[in-house]
């Protein structure tokens, strides 16, 4: 994946939105690190398609959660004054 520095990739903006409409995702670095990824709309729609259909569902979630008989263990704290 091509990188632009930052400067650069402000600079040549049309050039790297381009290149990500091409097919080709843009890497831009800040301070030699990467820091964004530009890519077509088409292809962040089908990344979100993707992670939206093999996301568990929250019964999914439930049902996987460790069945230990109900039983954990109670720290041992004082419960604070409230006033009515």
């Amino acid at each position: 994946m091509p990188e632009w520095p930052l400067q650069d990739a402000k600079n040549r903006f049309s050039a790297v939105v381009a290149a990500a409409l091409a097919g080709e995702p843009q890497r831009v670095t800040r301070r030699g690190k990467p820091a964004v990824v530009v890519l077509a709309d088409e292809e962040y729609e089908r990344l979100r398609h993707l992670e939206k259909a093999t996301a568990p569902t929250f019964a999914e979630l439930l049902l996987a959660m460790p069945q230990d008989g109900g039983e954990f263990e109670r720290l041992p704290l004082e419960p604070r004054d409230v006033d009515f």
